[in-house]
């Protein structure tokens, strides 16, 4: 599926408050670090020794798993070695980038925005889209019966202003519930608790219920939790983007061919993902134990695959409503994201298989 296009027109949105718009689903901040080898006698692309990518270790970065996992990235990039870092956290990765330790990643739009803003627009571009919704709200059915039931309960999400952590503040405003972004008090008490520690919150009791991404719902289902609200319900055609790929602005100036070469390797991963779903989830699963050193159970891989949408797609337009939500909730000031999206790459490889053009709904480079 992919996103209709957006009028392409100014976007006046939204600064970034200190802790708001931060990591969107993070476990973290330290980073491992794996080397590939190229291809013997394959030509460098670009001239380059290597490319280093990097990405989260959970299902919503599949793409970037499954294109490890299956050599599709060091295919495309030949006799350049692909380097690549699993992260815990956006910040953690946005640094890296920032650093020049990567040159590309996988990350959630928060992270994204909250880097390209701190750094004025001079940092990273948003070249392609990876992967769409993926974000459940699961509680105790034993506390929670209806939606209306939320009220007055305990709801965790990952972070202060992450992407999660706006969704439900948007969601519990539309219900008439008055709830205070910073401190997370309210007609809803929202507990901002890191997705790798949700799950033993939950077992506890320290809360009712929680608006979190894949796998950690499905983590939940497994704990006794039952899904109360798919996210993707909110959005038209039920799509909203979860994960982008972001690239160093100087690596991208100065490396196209390779910019495009992972971009070819990103939209090979995600059509042979649709083709072979089964192998997908064992892949990504297989590559989640190698970066972890444990496997998810394959309960939680099945119930949560599904709810995810691999797609090249940006979804440029529901980032857009995803930063207007921030505002609303009290925790963004307007920034100017004009050009934060530079899609051409991504076009030119689209256009070189027949495919359509994606939009980046005015926030596109001029």
């Amino acid at each position: 599926m992919s996103a209709s296009p957006a009028p392409r027109r100014t976007l006046a949105v939204l600064a970034v408050l200190p802790l708001a718009f931060a990591a969107a689903c993070g476990y973290g901040s330290q980073a491992v670090e794996n080397t590939e080898r190229a291809i013997p006698g394959a030509a460098r692309t670009d001239g380059l020794d290597s490319v280093r990518i990097g990405y989260f270790g959970n299902l919503t970065h599949a793409t970037a798993l499954v294109g490890r996992h299956e050599g599709i990235f060091q295919k495309e990039l030949g006799g350049t070695t692909v380097k690549y870092a699993a992260f815990n956290a956006g910040p953690s990765e946005i640094e890296a980038l920032n650093s020049g330790s990567i040159d590309i990643g996988w990350i959630g739009p928060s992270p994204a925005v909250n880097g390209y803003v701190k750094a004025h627009g001079e940092n990273l571009r948003i070249i392609s889209g990876s992967a769409s919704s993926g974000v459940k709200l699961v509680v105790n059915p034993e506390k929670v019966e209806s939606l209306k039931d939320v009220k007055g309960k305990r709801i965790a999400t990952p972070q202060l202003g992450n992407t999660q952590d706006v969704a439900f503040l948007n969601w519990a405003a539309e219900q008439g519930w008055k709830v205070d972004a910073q401190s997370g008090t309210g007609d809803v008490s929202v507990v901002r608790s890191d997705n790798k520690v949700t799950p033993d919150l939950y077992r506890s009791g320290s809360i009712d219920g929680a608006w979190v991404p894949e796998p950690t719902a499905s983590k939940l289902v497994a704990e006794g939790g039952k899904v109360l609200l798919d996210e993707s319900d909110l959005w038209p055609d039920q799509e909203f983007v979860i994960t982008n790929v972001i690239v160093s602005q100087t690596f991208l100036d100065e490396h196209p061919k390779a910019v495009e070469a992972v971009l070819r390797a990103s939209v090979e991963s995600n059509r042979w993902i649709a083709a072979h779903p089964d192998e997908a989830k064992a892949a990504a699963n297989a590559q989640l134990a190698a970066d972890t050193g444990k496997a998810l159970p394959a309960d939680v891989v099945d119930a949560a695959w599904p709810s995810i949408d691999f797609t090249d797609d940006p979804l440029a337009a529901t980032l857009r409503t995803q930063a207007r939500q921030a505002v609303k909730a009290g925790l963004l000031e307007r920034p100017d994201l004009n050009g934060i999206y530079d899609l051409a790459p991504l076009n030119r490889v689209l256009d070189a298989e027949g495919r359509d053009a994606v939009d980046d709904a005015g926030l596109g480079a001029r």
